[in-house]
């Protein structure tokens, strides 16, 4: 049940990553640099009150759910369930109305953005969505099914990309501002999460979870006595806090970050648009692939709080190790050769995907204000793209997407373990000195925007190295590094000479073209393939944790593969 959930989820967030993109190629067509940068900012404000609303009670859900399925007391799982739905309702409330009725103040004092003040209310509503799909996601994942979380989500980004391109298209019709545009656009996503939710709901109402539950069954489970309200609420809290906390400290950061880069951008010369243009290239072009890798092994991360907790609670102290140990190299594994990829590959993927049009062209046939500005302006040839633009940005921050991958399994490994409270530490530490350089290196002006990438890499780099102390020391899981990293480090090594290496000859032979970044990336899988075989990165035991392993494994031992 693991290894399909973790393949659901998989498959589910890499269709959704895929709609993500193809949402933002004709979105970043009609808004442009600046009108991201108003959407953006929108979404950053929302994200942070979207995680601190609803970070860490689907973990304690599932968390509790598990344990409670595990003991056979199912009367608890359903008030586990009644009193979640409640606390995410009156989250959800508060949270619409104070995102709603502040957005003049968040767009004025947070952003310093004020155009993206529509945009913040356009998105408000989808706080309440979000916060009761939330608690269906959390009651689901206790009882490790993840189909309706994966379809649930599937609809958000479909409603996203196909009623959010419409309003876009419909509200440039009519000759709306590019700030009023943006907030029709963002309000495709409001409409998609409510399908989402709608879709959740109805099947948890006609779910049935007798047969899944037969394994845990005791004589005594319809008649076992359960925790008192005030006692699970109580645990809900314990459990949830730390883990919203942890989570929320890197969306908090990023919500100052936004702060900081239009406040620092505008301190060494440039105009509000300007900023807003530069921060909407960063964040739409440069973070959406960053975010893109973790994609791969946030299912793992989801499956292993159940998972290792109901081993615990059975005291099968060894399997619980194989477990965190495989995971956390089945993550290695997705994420190196990624990494290295991208970050060699930056301009040329980002020019595949957004296309390479002229950004001097462009504003000087709109018209722009941003011509004015003479910072921004200074950024600017005259072959300058918005894919070569923020290209130097993603390979700065290509780095941090391995780390987010190590930081994901390394959080879930230290819930399960019952030190929720230890991630926080580790990101209070990263974000304070992502806030402090960022600060200090974007108010550079030899530095600039560059800044924002390196002040991620420094956070990452600090917190993922404070989370594996604490592994070791309160969960005594020490992974070995030669297994878990060293092979898949020197393939990925590899896969990254491959990439660069095919792509330079095919360019001194045909040209640039969309063509060479395709095969320079089909190139760099066989390489990395190759190298994990041949390396024998992978053991048998390793295929129980890898989506559709038991497959792939029979393959392996039919072309002599594997020992």
């Amino acid at each position: 049940m693991f290894v399909n959930g973790v393949l659901i989820l998989t498959i589910s967030n890499l269709i959704v990553k895929a709609i993500g993109l193809l949402f933002k190629i004709p979105l970043h067509d009609i808004l442009g640099d600046d009108g991201m940068g108003y959407f953006n900012a929108a979404y950053t404000i929302y994200t942070t009150f979207f995680m601190v609303s609803t970070a860490g009670l689907p973990v304690a859900i599932s968390y509790m759910v598990s344990r409670s399925r595990a003991a056979g007391n199912f009367n608890q799982v359903k008030k586990i369930m009644r009193i979640a739905f409640a606390v995410f309702f009156i989250i959800g409330t508060v949270g619409t109305c104070a995102l709603f009725f502040g957005a003049g103040f968040f767009s004025e004092n947070v952003a310093k953005i004020p155009e993206s003040k529509y945009c913040i209310m356009a998105i408000a509503p989808t706080l309440f969505f979000v916060c009761l799909t939330s608690a269906f996601r959390g009651y689901f994942q206790g009882h490790q099914v993840m189909w309706p979380t994966a379809v649930s989500q599937l609809l958000e980004s479909l409603g996203k990309l196909l009623i959010g391109i419409l309003l876009a298209n419909w509200s440039i019709a009519r000759g709306d501002e590019l700030h009023i545009t943006a907030a029709w656009t963002i309000f495709g996503l409001t409409i998609g999460v409510l399908c989402g939710m709608g879709f959740i709901w109805i099947t948890k109402l006609l779910y049935n979870t007798q047969k899944i539950n037969e394994e845990y069954a005791l004589p005594n489970s319809d008649t076992m006595a359960t925790e008192s309200a005030k006692s699970l609420l109580k645990e809900l809290v314990v459990i949830a806090i730390p883990v919203t906390l942890s989570s929320s400290v890197m969306s908090l950061a990023n919500l100052i970050d936004l702060t900081v880069i239009s406040r620092q951008l505008q301190s060494i010369g440039f105009t509000s648009k300007g900023a807003a243009a530069l921060y909407g290239n960063y964040t739409t072009l440069a973070v959406p692939m960053f975010n893109l890798i973790p994609v791969l092994v946030y299912p793992i991360g989801y499956s292993l709080v159940p998972m290792i907790s109901a081993l615990l609670v059975k005291k099968e102290d060894k399997q619980a190790d194989k477990v965190m140990t495989s995971s956390l190299k089945t993550a290695a594994i997705l994420s190196m050769p990624c990494t290295v990829g991208m970050a060699v590959l930056a301009t040329p993927i980002l020019t595949m995907i957004y296309g390479s049009g002229n950004l001097l062209a462009k504003y000087t046939a709109e018209s722009s204000e941003l011509l004015n500005d003479k910072m921004f302006m200074s950024y600017i040839t005259s072959d300058t793209t918005s894919a070569s633009l923020a290209g130097p940005l993603l390979t700065k921050l290509a780095i941090s997407s391995f780390l987010v991958c190590m930081l994901a399994i390394t959080n879930s490994i230290l819930q399960a373990n019952k030190r929720p409270y230890l991630p926080l530490i580790s990101m209070l530490v990263g974000a304070a000195a992502k806030i402090a350089a960022s600060f200090l290196l974007i108010g550079n002006p030899e530095i600039g925007i560059d800044g924002a990438p390196i002040s991620t890499d420094i956070c990452y780099i600090i917190v993922v190295v404070c989370n594996f102390y604490f592994c070791a020391k309160y969960a005594n899981f020490r992974p070995s590094i030669r297994r878990v990293f060293l092979k898949p480090l020197i393939s990925a090594a590899f896969c990254g000479a491959g990439a660069i290496g095919s792509y330079t000859l095919l360019t001194g032979i045909i040209g640039e073209s969309r063509l060479n970044t395709i095969a320079a990336i089909a190139v760099a899988a066989v390489v990395y393939f190759a190298a994990i075989v041949l390396l024998r990165a992978l053991d048998r035991d390793d295929f129980e944790f890898i989506p559709m392993g038991g497959k792939l494994l029979k393959v392996m031992d039919k072309l002599h593969l594997i020992k």
